[in-house]
């Protein structure tokens, strides 16, 4: 039995609400989380928000803003505790929902960051108001993965994308690479950006192909994320450099990074452990000899290559077929 079980389907329901909206912010509150909220009352929605671009205002705020009266008597759904800090950007959330006054907060996780850590939760309680934890709290782990990893670990989520032809390869031996996968790949790859904070690429591939790392889907073209190089040499103007895949340690304002090429740091990263979630087109196509998607990734047995990755999710794109692997640690 999950742990939802436990919560009324109409919470679930509105919790799932909530992660949606806040999965709208993704990619543009770092370090801040991206937050979403509903609030319900009499059966419909009143008021709802997500964190803007920047980290301020947070989600409870702007669903607060847009519910005004509504929101005494109501019930919260809030994908992360609601903040306990003040600062000069904004007051805390607890005090807002308390000074709001609703009547209920429904919240997916607790806020794992020192300053809130159960202090959210606890001001709610003590003003009064029902708090529940704990609805939707695997899809709202999964949506705030780098922002809780940062806070765990200390270093944002790391996502690696690769897409390969059906034996592996990212190139014909000429070098060649446009296009393996088709049209339906590509898109699912843009959104994947538009996640993001930010994108890197090895020096080969900048070299190469000098790409532009841009999110060309409609209505998505502002949310480009920051261009980071894996080199030892030189910095590109523009372009965040990282001597190594070790210095995604010192990317604070960073909660989602995606490495999307070459061979070079894909290989670098996976050697260092440092891959989260791996994304993987394949194309329904045989290139033969070419070039491999990776090279030495740190294995000195084929022992330690099993029960590393397991496969979460599989679906086609179109012509070619996505596979996502989560790392087991």
């Amino acid at each position: 039995m999950s742990a939802d079980s436990a919560f009324d389907p109409d919470d679930r329901r509105w919790m799932g609400a909530a992660i949606a909206l806040g999965e709208r912010g993704r990619g543009r509150t770092a370090p801040n989380p991206h937050v979403g909220c509903v609030i319900v009352k009499d059966g419909g929605v009143v008021g709802r928000g997500w964190t803007q671009p920047g980290g301020r205002p947070h989600g409870e705020a702007m669903a607060l803003a847009e519910a005004k009266d509504e929101a005494r008597g109501a019930t919260a759904y809030i994908t992360l505790e609601p903040c306990a800090h003040r600062n000069g950007r904004g007051p805390a959330c607890a005090d807002l929902l308390i000074d709001a006054g609703v009547a209920r907060v429904v919240v997916a996780l607790g806020d794992p960051d020192k300053r809130t850590d159960g202090l959210g939760l606890a001001r709610l309680r003590a003003a009064g108001i029902a708090a529940d934890v704990g609805i939707g709290a695997d899809a709202a782990a999964s949506s705030l993965a780098g922002f809780l990893w940062r806070q765990a670990i200390g270093r944002p989520f790391v996502t690696l994308k690769l897409a390969l032809s059906i034996d592996g390869k990212i190139a014909l031996p000429s070098g060649e690479s446009r296009w393996i996968t088709g049209e339906d790949a590509r898109a699912h790859v843009h959104g994947e950006r538009a996640k993001a904070d930010m994108i890197l690429v090895g020096r080969g591939t900048y070299e190469a192909d000098r790409p532009k790392l841009d999110v060309r889907l409609p209505g998505l073209e502002e949310r480009s994320p920051r261009r980071a190089i894996l080199t030892r040499g030189e910095t590109v103007e523009g372009w965040t450099r990282l001597g190594g895949p070790e210095e995604v340690f010192a990317l604070a304002d960073v909660n989602d990074l995606l490495v999307e090429g070459g061979s070079g740091a894909a290989s670098a990263f996976l050697a260092a452990d440092l891959v989260d979630r791996m994304l993987i087109y394949r194309a329904p196509i045989l290139v033969g000899e070419g070039k491999s998607a990776l090279g030495y990734v740190g294995l000195t047995s084929l022992a330690d290559a099993h029960r590393r990755w397991a496969l979460a999710d599989t679906r086609p794109l179109g012509i070619d077929r996505l596979e996502v692997y989560e790392r087991v640690r």
